[in-house]
């Protein structure tokens, strides 16, 4: 019986030590995430507030630009895109300077007003804070690159004074122009020598034209690329040539040309034989009045 006991402490005493070396394990592995972070957590970014945010472009009244300006900004930003969405569907063919100079004659006119020293409302003037106040200039050089486009497709030379319509040099090329490619259209699908004998007239004339514009200085890009196009139908896709009144002149001046050398060798040949003819006589005059004086000393 006192074996039995001891047996049975012995069970008890066992069972108690192990639970207090497991429930202790337990407790300090459920304990943990509370008491320390995980190691391999990582930190967490949280965007700054917008309020703050707003708070690094808000300067004292002084600095900024008045209502004024900021109204003459925004309608130069709403032209400059007006202008642009128009350009690049005039880009091929080109047809800037017809679609586009109604729109470039408003945003003109709006840098104007910015650029001008006249001063607005409450005797703000807009050039300083607009386009000088700081090292990149943006609005100046947004219209300085438009601007000399405007110039290298010299659409000057094809528009009136003040943006009102095209000039009536560029309106009667036009409608000439459209004579002639309605004439390629109308004769195209047959045989193109047909083409070439029915167009040649209307063709001949747009050709004088231009050349007439070219020597006026009043050709504009929309002008030039027109009359290549055309040219480049007339001559390779129609395979079509027209006979130039010139071509009389220049061959008579070339076989001219040609026979120049020969005249200069030919004239000089004949100078030199006739001044061989003169150098020739007094020397037989000489020596016929020597021979006389010696025979009369012999006499």
């Amino acid at each position: 019986m006192s074996l039995y006991r001891s047996c049975s402490f012995c069970v008890l005493l066992l069972i108690h030590v192990h639970s207090l070396v497991f429930g202790d394990t337990l407790n300090l592995t459920a304990a943990e995430p509370a008491d320390r972070p995980a190691l391999h957590s990582s930190p967490v970014f949280k965007p700054a507030a917008p309020d703050s945010l707003g708070l690094l472009a808000s300067f004292p009244e002084d600095l900024e630009i008045s209502f004024y300006c900021r109204d003459l900004l925004l309608i130069f930003g709403q032209r400059y895109d007006t202008y642009v969405n128009c350009l690049v569907p005039a880009a091929r063919p080109v047809r800037v300077c017809q679609k586009c100079f109604s729109s470039y004659g408003s945003l003109m006119e709006i840098y104007n007003n910015i650029s001008s020293d006249q001063m607005g409302p409450g005797n703000v003037s807009c050039g300083d804070s607009l386009l000088r106040s700081d090292r990149l200039m943006l609005v100046y050089r947004l219209y300085s690159n438009l601007k000399n486009l405007w110039g290298q497709s010299s659409c000057e030379k094809c528009i009136t004074a003040g943006f009102q319509s095209l000039t009536n040099d560029t309106l009667y090329f036009m409608a000439t122009l459209n004579q002639t490619i309605t004439c390629f259209e109308k004769y195209q699908q047959g045989n193109h020598t047909e083409l070439c004998a029915n167009c040649k007239s209307t063709y001949a004339d747009l050709n004088e034209l231009y050349s007439g514009m070219e020597k006026n200085l009043t050709l504009c890009i929309d002008i030039e690329d027109a009359m290549n196009g055309t040219r480049k139908l007339w001559s390779k896709n129609f395979n079509c040539s027209l006979p130039r009144e010139e071509t009389v002149p220049v061959i008579a001046v070339s076989c001219f040309m040609l026979f120049l050398p020969i005249i200069f060798y030919l004239s000089s040949f004949l100078h030199s034989e006739q001044k061989k003819r003169k150098l020739i006589h007094p020397k037989r005059a000489k020596s016929y009045t020597s021979l006389m004086n010696i025979q009369d000393k012999r006499s």
